[in-house]
């Protein structure tokens, strides 16, 4: 299926990507490290990249590796309720043990030893043999040390939002800018005589399991959790990001899909499973940060209030998920949707009419929904 694919391929691409950072950062470590041997200074470094990068490769692929393929798995999702301290605690210690293993062998260190001995000249195999013979408690330290701020930062992405700590600590939007996104609100359904039903602790449980089930569709097509509210979730794309592949609307039906996997489990804990409804609009937004002792990246525009008056509009007009035609037009590759024409329809709160279309996935020619 194409969310499948498209969040696979993100996956491999963040951790290709990883690896060729981190072959970088470690050929360029290595080769100080190996400019280092006085007899073979050129040489030195030459090696030393080679076993620099090795090192950075294997830290990257181990580390990042997991970051990236185990939050969808068990437990992946068994890390991600335990407090943070806990798996803090238990990250730095797995990913300690990749560092001890492999600064402790040395492979690239081996390996440059290996290929150094079929020169001619010894001088260089006997710096690079007397480089893994040295004391390494200095070096496990340092690396301790980075890991630790390295897998805080990770931990604290996962809190506020990778893109929003990034946004925030390179501040792109200390001052305000003009962008165009898409913004996709989808609401559950009966959250509120669920909890008269169950109790508010069990609906907390709910929607918290809900949220997220949703979170890896939403980092597999590019978009971004901009806030929860009550039982709503709104997500938000720029919209030359979101456009290609209708990402928003994807999306949607991707979380749809893993609700969908998950309803026996719903229905064995709480009796009934999670069902959606969703609007999709986009244009003009001011983007800012705001805040004193806590600070955030928030979007004023009419576009906020406007996607919130076509989601109230999906129970007038019984439908699941409505789009704007503004919206439509700025996506690409729709083939895989059908879209439903509702013409002009007038909305609470505003005087004039918009065009919206209701949008459903097309089954594929295996029986499941298209997304």
């Amino acid at each position: 299926m194409r969310t499948m694919r498209a969040g696979t391929r993100r996956r491999v691409g963040l951790l290709l990507r990883a690896l060729r950072w981190g072959a970088v950062i470690g050929a360029v470590v290595g080769s100080t490290a190996g400019y280092g041997f006085r007899e073979v200074p050129l040489l030195g470094a030459i090696f030393g990249a080679l076993a620099g990068a090795t090192h950075g490769a294997l830290l990257a692929g181990a580390i990042f590796g997991a970051e990236i393929f185990l939050p969808p798995t068990r437990l992946g999702h068994t890390l991600e309720r335990a407090p943070f301290l806990v798996s803090f605690a238990m990250k730095l210690l797995v990913y300690g043990t990749v560092i001890v293993l492999v600064i402790g062998v040395r492979p690239g260190w081996q390996l440059a030893g290996a290929v150094a001995a079929m020169l001619p000249s010894s001088e260089l195999a006997t710096a690079i043999s007397m480089k893994i013979a040295t004391p390494r408690a200095p070096s496990v330290a340092l690396a301790f040390v980075i890991l630790g701020a390295g897998i805080f930062l990770l931990q604290m992405g996962r809190l506020v939002g990778e893109q929003t700590l990034r946004d925030i600590v390179f501040g792109r939007y200390h001052r305000s800018r003009t962008e165009e996104r898409f913004f996709l609100f989808v609401d559950i359904i009966g959250s509120t005589p669920l909890a008269e039903r169950i109790g508010p602790d069990a609906v907390h449980r709910f929607l918290g399991e809900v949220f997220r089930l949703a979170s890896d569709p939403i980092d597999d097509h590019g978009g971004e959790v901009y806030q929860y509210v009550g039982d709503e979730i709104v997500i938000t794309w720029a919209v030359a990001e979101g456009r290609d592949g209708a990402r928003p609307v994807a999306c949607y039906f991707a979380i749809e899909q893993a609700l969908a996997r998950a309803a026996p489990e719903f229905e064995r804990e709480f009796g009934t499973v999670p069902r959606l409804r969703a609007a999709l609009h986009g244009g003009p937004v001011i983007t800012g940060e705001v805040g004193g002792s806590r600070r955030a990246i928030v979007y004023h525009g009419d576009v906020m209030n406007t996607t919130s008056r076509i989601e109230q509009a999906t129970r007038d007009l019984e439908r699941q998920f409505l789009i704007s035609g503004d919206a439509l037009e700025q996506l690409e590759d729709l083939e895989g949707f059908a879209l439903e024409d509702l013409g002009l329809q007038p909305l609470r709160g505003r005087a004039v009419a918009m065009q919206v279309y209701a949008v459903t996935a097309r089954p594929s020619t295996n029986g499941q929904k298209t997304v």
